[in-house]
């Protein structure tokens, strides 16, 4: 720690980390053996915590994260689109096919940012705020690849009507962002998805991820 910085705050945020990258809690006693300290300060850390909902206790006195973090991450959406808007509007008339980025928010996939063609004589109709299953349509098939080889490129994923009966789709996950996982990907009226429509989602999502390091 340098004097610039708060050492307790510093461990509210490991607590929150930590927390959340466990889907059944830390105990007092697991919390306090990962940072380091004793149990009364993980105690203290704990109740400020609670006090702005950012965690909760269950009746087995497993700390978990709070639903108070959910206001706060929804001041990253408007955050993550801005950045992304560059990057889609270019793919949409790059490719003439409507642009998406689409987020993990639980066991879903929600688009945050869309962004259509505009000299197109038709495309697809998205809008921002769509859900699906993580398990249906290729953006949340590419988070679902990117999932299974962690350490690996998986490329971009291709549906055909999945969500939409005639519409297919094409996306490419955003790899190397800290805290967000999703994808980018076009959605288009086609029997198939060409090859070269595939590699430039494939661009689009690698410099979404650039702009959001």
């Amino acid at each position: 720690m340098t004097a610039e910085t708060s050492q307790t705050l510093d461990r509210g945020l490991r607590v929150l980390k930590l927390l959340a990258d466990t889907d059944h809690g830390l105990t007092v006693t697991e919390l306090s053996q990962k940072l380091g300290v004793n149990r009364t300060v993980v105690y203290r850390l704990l109740a400020t915590l609670e006090q702005h909902a950012l965690v909760r206790r269950d009746l087995g006195g497993r700390a978990r994260v709070g639903l108070g973090v959910l206001r706060l991450g929804r001041q990253v959406h408007p955050l993550v689109r801005e950045a992304a808007l560059p990057a889609l509007r270019s793919l949409a008339e790059d490719i003439g096919a409507t642009a998406h980025l689409t987020l993990v928010d639980g066991a879903e996939a929600l688009a945050v940012a869309v962004v259509e063609p505009t000299w197109t004589d038709y495309h697809v109709a998205y809008r921002a705020g769509f859900r699906h299953s993580l398990e249906r349509g290729a953006a949340g098939k590419a988070i679902l690849a990117a999932r299974r080889q962690p350490t690996a490129d998986p490329g971009y994923t291709l549906t055909r009507g999945e969500l939409e009966a005639g519409a297919c789709g094409a996306a490419a996950p955003l790899l190397g962002v800290t805290g967000i996982e999703g994808s980018v990907g076009v959605v288009m009226l086609a029997d198939s998805v060409p090859e070269r429509v595939g590699l430039r989602v494939v661009d689009a999502a690698r410099e979404v991820a650039e702009a959001l390091r």
